[in-house]
């Protein structure tokens, strides 16, 4: 099947609609956290009471990166020919839901993106498992060979992989590290689109 007769498309925010913000070393060590893991799964693993004070910390930190948010360049072009041309949209984030909506608020994307379409960390098991995909599918009624899942880091595109769907690494960096892991590499959101105009 071709990119442009593919309909579901679901998009990572951070770092892919948006400019990269997220400093996670620091992140981590105003979190107390380990370094070398991942915030998320440190974070499940916290006694609740303490988990539930981490993640109060980690979701102002969040918003003030939302609140200051900037769009990738090319990514409103490549929404709004995704939009015209009927496809459905999505976003499986790592970040909460409500930071999620503040972001693409701040990035006037929002009107891509239905709510109950934006998926974030309390809605499904967080990337890299591809439970969040398969959620959005079964809400449009779509089968994963249809969909697209475009991300700029390694756990997209195994969430993509797992989920069957047909993923795209967005290496704005062109570092090619995650490369092998994709099905596309794009280095902007014009590149995908001239991918799309075929």
């Amino acid at each position: 099947m071709s990119l442009s007769a593919r309909r579901y498309w679901i998009f990572d925010m951070d770092g892919t609609l948006t400019v990269a913000a997220h400093d996670f070393p620091a992140i981590k060590r105003s979190l107390g956290l380990d370094p070398q893991r991942p915030i998320l799964e440190q974070m499940a693993a916290l006694p609740e009471r303490e988990r539930e004070a981490r993640f109060q910390r980690l979701d102002a930190i969040e918003l003030a990166i939302a609140r200051s948010s900037r769009t990738q360049p090319g990514a409103l072009e490549l929404l709004s020919l995704l939009h015209a041309s009927g496809a459905r949209l999505g976003i499986l984030t790592r970040n909460s839901h409500a930071n999620a909506m503040e972001t693409l608020a701040q990035c006037g994307l929002s009107s891509f993106f239905p709510a109950p379409f934006v998926l974030g960390r309390e809605a499904c098991a967080p990337k890299p498992s591809g439970d969040g995909i398969r959620k959005l599918l079964q809400a449009w009624d779509a089968r994963p060979e249809q969909a697209v899942m475009v991300g700029d880091f390694l756990y997209d595109l195994q969430a993509g992989r797992e989920a069957g769907t047909f993923t795209v690494y967005f290496d704005i960096g062109g570092e090619g590290e995650y490369a092998a892991q994709a099905d596309l590499c794009v280095h902007t959101f014009f590149e995908l689109r001239d991918h799309l105009k075929g």
